[in-house]
């Protein structure tokens, strides 16, 4: 296989489609420095299947594509076409049909690049292929670029042995037998995968001879158990008969039942009839003896109430006299003393008067003696004066007390009187609710109330 002619569109600094043409013999390309050379290098090694961006001088594959200058804009896409000699028909077999080979790459910015062969899109490992049987390819030690001639003078033996092979149009033997490798193993893997296959399904296999051991024994107990429901609904139909027979003779019993019942009701209907018409006159003697209860209760509550007033008023008015008694013997002891203190000093007085007129020598003390029993009168009158104004206010309070004994007589008469209203009320209820309430624990509880209060008030009038 030999190159013809090689086109690239938009790869790097060819923005504008660029057709280079291969003549027979030596063909060389001259320029000063930065006008594309070794990009043409690269182009052939791109369109080759190298897959890696720094080979290309690239921080990433788009970089390849046109990235535009101060005269034109970017480009989106580049593309690099060689055409091939195959005359010779040695290419791979797949590929040996025709006499022109052309190769293509095209890529596009983040969408990854493309391979075609005469118009038909490949892979990059059948490019890889084609070129590698060619002893050539995108990593071939026949492309030389800068600084390539020290590599391979300072090259190990290894990487002179690949160069020798590629010479000798051995490379590509290595390439099939590595691709060859790799479809062995990958072979293995899948004769592997295939004994796990095989290995589930002799266990799903097994699985499914138990099951339909299963759905066989089903089938059995199926028609079993279908001939066992058709004697049980047998049986059921036969006795199903037997309780409507049964029921057709109880309903018979019912019609008869409910003749009966139905002329006792008739009965009780009469009977309902004959007490609804005496329920009027009851119920209006229970209303009458229901209406007597309550004013009696109400009664009887209200002279309870009036009772404990009652008795509150007497033990209050008993507290009062107990009090009063107390003052007024009080004031009584300090009335005595008064008495007693003027009688000692009017002796005193006297017994002075009787010495002033036996000794006139001793008259200047005398004098001084009467002058101090003087203030001592004065003092004592003025003493005699403040009891005989707390005995003003003891009688004043006594008048007070006065008073009240006669307010409580005058509210005694009113309780009597209403008392004896009360009673006689009661005894009105008493005469016409006889048959229907006993009351005579009312009346009795009554009674003793009011000799209780009545004795209470005697009790207060003595005290």
């Amino acid at each position: 296989m030999k190159l013809k002619r090689l086109r690239v569109i938009g790869f790097k600094s060819f923005v504008e489609p660029a057709d280079f043409l291969i003549e027979p013999g030596l063909t060389g390309v001259v320029g000063p420095n930065g006008c594309g050379k070794s990009n043409l290098v690269e182009a052939l090694r791109w369109v080759m299947g190298e897959a890696s961006h720094k080979a290309m001088r690239a921080a990433g594959m788009d970089d390849v594509i046109f990235s535009g200058n101060n005269n034109r804009p970017a480009r989106n896409a580049a593309e690099v076409a060689m055409s091939i000699d195959n005359t010779s028909r040695t290419a791979p077999a797949q590929f040996n049909g025709e006499d022109t080979l052309e190769v293509s790459r095209r890529i596009e910015r983040e969408e990854g690049s493309t391979y075609r062969l005469n118009g038909r899109e490949v892979r990059a490992r059948d490019v890889q292929m084609l070129f590698a049987d060619a002893s050539t390819g995108a990593r071939s030690p026949a492309l030389v670029h800068q600084g390539r001639i020290g590599e391979i003078i300072q090259a190990k033996p290894e990487q002179r042995r690949r160069v020798l092979e590629e010479a000798a149009g051995i490379s590509g033997l290595h390439a099939r037998r590595h691709e060859a490798e790799l479809r062995l193993r990958a072979a293995e893997q899948n004769l592997a995968r295939l004994e796990d296959v095989i290995g589930q399904l002799s266990g799903q296999i097994d699985a499914l001879k138990r099951q339909a051991r299963q759905a066989v024994r089903y089938r059995a107990l199926s028609q079993n158990v279908r001939k066992a429901e058709a004697a049980l609904f047998h049986v059921r139909l036969v006795e199903a008969k037997r309780e409507v027979e049964d029921a057709a003779h109880a309903h018979e019993a019912a019609v008869r039942d409910v003749a009966d019942r139905t002329a006792a009701q008739a009965t009780a209907a009469t009977n309902q009839a004959v007490a609804a018409a005496s329920l009027p006159g009851l119920r209006e003697g229970e209303a009458r003896a229901a209406a007597v209860l309550a004013r009696l209760i109400n009664a009887r509550d209200a002279l309870e109430r009036e009772e404990a007033r009652a008795k509150e008023r007497i033990a209050e008015l008993e507290r009062r006299l107990v009090q009063l008694g107390a003052d007024i013997e009080r004031e009584r002891k300090q009335s005595a003393d008064a008495e007693a203190a003027l009688t000692r000093l009017s002796a005193e007085r006297e017994t002075l008067e009787r010495e002033a007129a036996a000794s006139v020598e001793r008259r200047a003390s005398v004098e001084e003696r009467a002058n101090v029993a003087d203030a001592a009168l004065a003092a004592n009158e003025k003493t005699f004066g403040e009891l005989t104004a707390a005995l003003a206010d003891l009688t004043a309070k006594r008048t007070q007390l006065d008073a009240a004994i006669r307010d409580n007589e005058t509210r005694r008469v009113r309780l009597e009187r209403e008392l004896g209203e009360v009673t006689t009320e009661l005894d009105q209820l008493i005469a016409d609710a006889a048959r229907a309430v006993d009351i005579e624990a009312l009346a009795t509880a009554a009674a003793s109330a009011q000799s209780a209060v009545t004795a209470a008030e005697s009790e207060a009038l003595r005290a």
